[in-house]
């Protein structure tokens, strides 16, 4: 398999070395010095793109892979305002995409645990759910699309709740989200039920880069003879 990786940062650098040691091929590496010069030859030998770049660049670079006829596994976040749009090309064009807000194997069976915890606590209005991630100093949108998919879970299940706010303290209605930089941690999130007599809290610490990085080589490989969207649910089938 040949990929494209846009978005050539430590996680584009992750991406690489395991592709390589799966005997997938790097034939193109773009980032802010080269995306301005690229022509359609130089994705005439890509069979599938992975993107990981900065919130403002992901919807021009999934178009661009589209445009060239290119799979798209996208894990960028802060920028799904225009999800729809993407869809929409998706569908009306037989193009092929996978995104998740987080492609570690890890965190999609966290988020079923949660929407499963949620249920559970559906009934017990004692307690009063909130939010918490921790990521590098260098990720730039917060909260974490990570972050918000757990906060959508819980909204999904827990009828009191209806919106999420980022920073806030939690009311009746609303989970309170809350995000925290500091140095070079790949990813923390914590569901916290905290009530007057007790607390309850499921989480979810990766260890590096490498997990994200196997679960988007695993996306590629998994869409690269499919026509239409994907996500994490498809792939891991739960």
């Amino acid at each position: 398999m040949n990929i494209a990786i846009i978005g050539y940062g430590k996680m584009g650098k992750e991406i690489e070395k395991l592709a390589q040691e799966r005997n997938h091929n790097v034939v193109l590496r773009v980032d802010e010095n080269n995306i301005k010069s690229l022509t359609k030859d130089d994705f005439s030998n890509v069979d599938v793109a992975i993107e990981f770049s900065v919130p403002e660049s992901a919807f021009p670079n999934i178009n661009l892979c589209f445009d060239n006829n290119i799979p798209v596994v996208s894990g960028t976040t802060g920028w799904l305002e225009k999800f729809d749009d993407v869809l929409e090309r998706c569908k009306n064009e037989n193009k092929t995409f996978f995104y998740a807000s987080n492609y570690s194997i890890g965190v999609n069976l966290f988020f079923k645990l949660n929407k499963h915890l949620a249920k559970m606590m559906n009934n017990f209005t004692d307690y009063n759910v909130r939010v918490e991630e921790t990521h590098h100093t260098q990720k730039l949108d917060a909260p974490s699309g990570t972050a918000i998919t757990l906060a959508e879970g819980l909204i999904e299940n827990i009828e009191r709740k209806n919106n999420w706010e980022k920073e806030q303290e939690n009311s009746d209605n609303t989970i309170a989200v809350k995000s925290f930089r500091e140095g070079n941690v790949p990813g923390n999130h914590k569901i916290i039920y905290d009530s007057s007599f007790d607390k309850i809290t499921i989480e979810h610490d990766a260890k590096s880069r490498k997990g994200f990085a196997l679960g988007a080589i695993l996306a590629a490989e998994f869409i690269i003879s499919k026509k239409g969207y994907y996500s994490m649910d498809d792939l891991l089938k739960i």
